[in-house]
């Protein structure tokens, strides 16, 4: 019973990571029909500058964590800007090509500039404590990462379904001609969704960091996570998203703690599984 719920708290934890990074790139490819290979590199570098906020520059976690989320966010916007939204209409060939070749330059350029070591992030002492559950000890950071999880899902729900926003960006996916005509903002609209993705994916690199640590080819390494994540999910669906990246994450932590000889065998096999159940996606119709 002590092991089944080490698994479930651990599981849990582990899922909200890969669902903060996930829910991003899952809207992005869902909604906007954009194939982001390099959104893990987003994650990364909300990681590498939080961490370097608070070991070079001596910040506050607290003021570290906003900073380098936004960061994120305005480096997300202004590859958008620039570069991304001339593949909007190309094919999803060109994208994935284009966005992998940029994940690399970004690995190469974060190993350049960082070095090859992992990067840690300094915690303030409110996290690096332990709360007692009554069946074992937590780092009080993993329920910080819990709680962002489920403030994360909150809000895209709320975003998505009862904003003005989630109108104008599903309406400028289904009709954008229609929605330019009607006075929509279709570029900004554009700009602000690729931007919020990116931004959650730093969310999630700062706050992973202690579970998936943070080294130049974290881009890379964690990218088919997030994939696996969106796929079993379904695209567009951040419900779906949260159900897949939590199940997908006990079954990763329960392979750890029961037959770590398996690597992640037992994640794929579940990936194939639910993919065969449903395979437009755990709560699509």
């Amino acid at each position: 019973m002590q092991t089944l719920l080490n698994i479930g708290i651990d599981g849990v934890a582990y899922g909200m990571v890969l669902f903060i990074i996930a829910v991003g790139m899952s809207i992005t490819l869902g909604l906007m029909r954009f194939v982001n290979l390099s959104h893990g590199a987003f994650a990364m570098i909300g990681g590498y500058g939080a961490a370097l906020l608070t070991r070079e520059a001596q910040w506050s976690f607290w003021l570290a964590l906003p900073v380098a989320v936004l960061g994120t966010a305005l480096l997300g916007a202004l590859l958008e800007a620039l570069v991304l939204r001339h593949l909007y209409k190309r094919s999803e060939l060109e994208q994935v090509l284009f966005t992998i070749g940029l994940a690399f330059f970004l690995i190469a350029a974060t190993n350049a500039l960082a070095g090859p070591q992992v990067q840690i992030i300094t915690l303030p002492p409110l996290l690096t404590q332990s709360v007692d559950l009554g069946f074992r000890t937590l780092p009080a950071q993993r329920l910080l990462v819990i709680a962002a999880g489920l403030l994360v899902t909150a809000g895209a729900v709320w975003t998505m379904a009862r904003t003005r926003f989630g109108i104008w960006l599903r309406s400028a996916v289904d009709h954008s001609d229609t929605a330019s005509t009607l006075g929509i903002p279709i570029r900004t609209v554009q700009c602000a969704s690729f931007a919020v993705g990116a931004a959650l994916a730093g969310l999630g690199g700062v706050l992973g960091a202690e579970l998936m640590p943070l080294e130049p080819y974290y881009a890379l390494k964690y990218l088919v996570l997030v994939l696996v994540v969106v796929a079993v999910g379904g695209m567009g669906s951040v419900m779906g998203s949260l159900v897949a990246a939590v199940s997908l994450g006990t079954v990763e932590t329960a392979s750890k703690y029961l037959a770590s000889e398996w690597g992640s065998l037992f994640l794929f096999v579940a990936m194939a599984l639910m993919l065969a159940w449903r395979p437009h996606g755990l709560l699509k119709r």
